[in-house]
């Protein structure tokens, strides 16, 4: 089931995000940011992101288990153009390979493009390749490259746009 987050949900993601986030960037984040990001660290980060009336979150659950998000809005690097921004898109390990990363794109693309976008763009680190290659595979064209300046590290990353 995807339903649409509430901020009653900000606890639960919080907890989900860093998890795949750790063990997405595992080998590729430095060990200082894998330290910092923390469930509080993205607690706060979360609770702003479901009050931001610009942004919007949807996630995948399986019998009351969060497998997988998305979440949308504004882009924040002046990269993006006119495109909206896919801020996260994640997928429990457990659920991949099963169409819900490709789902999750697909809602976030038409969201973005009912809010008057030109299209939508994402930034994935240029080391992670299973990422790029799954964009790839979903349509996505890797027009460009950017820093991404942190909170947690300075990251060099790939500008992935669907037009």
């Amino acid at each position: 089931m995807i339903r649409s987050a509430t901020p009653d949900d900000a606890r639960r993601i919080a907890a989900f995000h860093a998890t795949v986030w750790r063990q997405t960037y595992a080998s590729l984040a430095p060990a200082e940011a894998r330290a910092q990001l923390t469930e509080a660290r993205r607690l706060v980060q979360w609770q702003a992101a479901l009050a931001d009336p610009g942004r919007q979150t949807w996630l995948a659950e399986d019998a009351g288990a969060l497998q997988g998000l998305v979440n949308v809005g504004p882009p924040d690097p002046a990269v993006f153009g006119a495109r909206g921004e896919i801020k996260h898109l994640y997928v429990a390990r457990s659920a991949r390979r099963q169409g819900l990363g490709a789902r999750l794109l697909s809602m976030a693309r038409a969201a973005l493009a009912q809010s008057g976008y030109a299209g939508a763009g994402l930034g994935v680190v240029r080391q992670n390749q299973a990422a790029r290659a799954f964009y790839r595979a979903q349509g996505g064209r890797e027009i460009g490259t950017f820093t991404d300046p942190g909170p947690l590290w300075r990251s060099d990353m790939v500008l992935v746009v669907w037009d």
